[in-house]
């Protein structure tokens, strides 16, 4: 009986040092840049899970401004906008790739309608691209064809329309099972579309409003879309809302993302969740810190985990890798990007390291 005893228990430390022993996978990363300061486009890196490091930095794509990049769900298209306001009728682009062995090569492109176009959505099923214009205060809804590239007579919906007494910026738009959710910083509100006759119309409820002046900018649901938490650029919160058995959304809570003893600008920019869903990382660009907080599971609400200094100035954009072991800020004015090893159990960073580059702006995973 001992016997047995000591070599199951053998066999159990066997199979525990072979897990931490385990090789974690590299992944292609591609980063977009604002390219008035020295860079040229989208880069790519290989980055390698089990040490965080950079390496055989490329530029991808040569392109004006691609502010923001997202990788189709099939991982074989990457798709970026152009933020400028250079095509016809003072209109910014969105661009399509395909990515062959970690490179982009060019489909075609496209104007989006409105200016300065910041954000890309996609659905899942790779149907439909939604690119959010700030200047224009409008979306353009593509659809894509089987090649990834952008169809010709996209949708366009302006939301200047929309309110005669605020100034609309479409900032972020995502596709869910029920439809289109749509942030605007200048309407206050996140307003929602449900696809009917393959057209994006006003839903039943059209719109979640926020605090005036908040500035809702970029969001994200957790449990399959039960709980919406939408991050405000101009007023530094996080609004977390639940879904009722009728699909609206309500408000549960709002909390601030800045310390309590800082003075001075600060305005929010990105937002995600662990895979898992256990913890809410913010980024604040002035107080410059990413901002974490974990998850009540039964109810949506959070609690303040801590706050972490970005190394840099003005994070705009920050991703998890998919491993979820670290967490990398671009940070827009200080020209890095940083890298922190996270805490999978307790949410928390510690800094490890940082690469130069002109003015990052968007981090995009590439998990095949």
């Amino acid at each position: 009986m001992k016997k047995t005893t000591f070599l199951f228990l053998c066999s159990i430390l066997f199979i525990i040092g072979c897990k931490k022993s385990e090789t974690l996978k590299t992944y292609t990363l591609f980063v977009g840049t604002y390219t008035q300061n020295g860079s040229e486009g989208i880069y790519s890196y290989e980055f390698d899970a089990n040490n965080g490091q950079f390496s055989d930095k490329k530029l991808a794509a040569s392109i004006d401004n691609p502010s923001f990049l997202r990788i189709s769900s099939n991982k074989k298209f990457l798709y970026a906008v152009e933020e400028t306001d250079a095509y016809e009728n003072s209109s910014g682009g969105v661009a399509a790739f395909s990515i062959d062995n970690g490179k982009l090569i060019k489909i075609n492109s496209d104007a989006t309608v409105g200016a300065h176009p910041c954000h890309i959505g996609l659905s899942e099923d790779g149907r439909f691209l939604a690119a959010s214009s700030y200047s224009g205060g409008s979306l353009t809804i593509f659809k894509l064809g089987e090649n990834g590239g952008l169809l010709p007579k996209p949708q366009f919906i302006d939301h200047k329309i929309l309110d005669s007494t605020k100034t609309s910026h479409a900032h972020s738009a995502e596709f869910t099972k029920d439809g289109l959710f749509t942030a605007d910083l200048g309407l206050d509100a996140v307003k929602r579309y449900t696809l009917e006759d393959g057209q994006f119309v006003p839903s039943v409820q059209p719109s979640l409003e926020m605090a005036p002046k908040a500035g809702p900018r970029h969001f994200t649901f957790g449990q399959d879309g039960k709980y919406l938490y939408v991050i405000n650029e101009l007023n530094s919160t996080i609004t977390v809302l639940q879904r009722n058995t009728d699909n609206s959304y309500v408000e549960v809570e709002t909390q601030s993302t800045l310390s309590m003893d800082f003075e001075g600008g600060s305005y929010c920019a990105d937002i995600h969740l662990s895979k898992d869903g256990k913890f809410l990382y913010g980024s604040n660009r002035g107080e410059n810190t990413i901002v974490f907080f974990k998850v009540d599971p039964s109810n949506g609400k959070l609690s303040m985990v801590g706050r972490e200094s970005v190394k840099g100035d003005w994070p705009r954009n920050f991703g998890i890798d998919p491993s979820g072991n670290f967490l990398l800020v671009a940070n827009q004015r200080s020209n890095n990007i940083t890298i922190y090893r996270r805490n999978i159990n307790e949410g928390t960073l510690s800094f490890l390291r940082e690469v130069e580059l002109p003015s990052p702006v968007c981090i995009e995973f590439l998990d095949l």
